[in-house]
């Protein structure tokens, strides 16, 4: 394969208070390819979301390297890095993050309107985002009108609606039964399936091993990888039952 779209190396992350020195990671290193379907798996505690909120550029490590598509990320600025985030990355997050006084459309329009995009393209773009998610009849509805599920792929269309290198996903069926759960994850494998990158955090082992590739955390380290196919992916249905 060629240069990674995501590289880690030796990557930290301590928190210090005035009386403790918590290491949530240690020494990580990790390469996500562009196209791959990565889960980050493990107990509460492990780090996991605090090696998302890096790889989101929500949050800074304190030691280690990071580059992203090639490029490293450890000394931008924050209107940089807010630029890129805006730009290059799509978030799914467990509590949906949907602005509940904005309908499903604007909703999805929001992270274009950031970047100055002309209407007629924005209106495009998120026709597409709602349709490819099965949720353009809901287009004018508030988040309030819908179900958790229907909640929760809105939020895939406004993460997917910039066309990012990578879809970082934390927890995304947290919140869901496990009917709605496994719809989500199906959405995400066909994504996956269309070329999309995807990075989830998750602590169910049967999400976990619904991707191509899980990487266990444990204790803010990397304790073991386990890869699957795209055949055996597409062999088992993505049955995560």
């Amino acid at each position: 394969m060629g240069q990674a779209l995501i590289s880690l190396e030796g990557l930290s992350k301590v928190f210090y208070t005035e009386e403790v020195e918590t290491h949530a990671l240690s020494n990580i290193t990790l390469g996500i390819e562009s196209g791959e379907f990565v889960s980050i798996a493990g107990p509460s505690g492990c780090g996991k979301t605090t090696l998302l909120s890096i790889l989101g550029l929500l949050d800074s490590p304190t030691g280690g390297k990071y580059l992203l598509d090639g490029e490293p990320v450890e000394n931008l600025s924050a209107s940089q890095r807010a630029k890129i985030r805006n730009q290059a990355i799509g978030f799914i997050f467990q509590a949906f993050n949907l602005i509940g006084d904005l309908t499903v459309y604007e909703n999805v329009e929001l992270p274009l309107t950031y970047r100055g995009m002309p209407g007629a393209e924005r209106k495009e773009r998120v026709q597409e985002s709602l349709e490819r998610v099965g949720m353009a009849h809901r287009m004018s509805h508030y988040p309030s009108q819908l179900s958790g599920g229907q909640q929760q792929r809105v939020a895939v269309a406004r993460a997917i609606v910039g066309k990012p290198l990578i879809l970082l996903a934390d927890e995304p069926t947290g919140n869901l039964d496990s009917k709605n759960g496994n719809a989500v994850m199906e959405l995400l494998h066909e994504l996956h399936a269309d070329g999309a990158t995807i990075c989830m955090v998750t602590h169910d082992p049967r999400y976990a091993h619904a991707a191509q590739r899980a990487v266990h955390l444990f204790d803010g380290q990397i304790v073991d990888e386990d890869s699957r196919s795209a055949h055996e992916l597409e062999e088992s249905g993505f049955d995560v039952s």
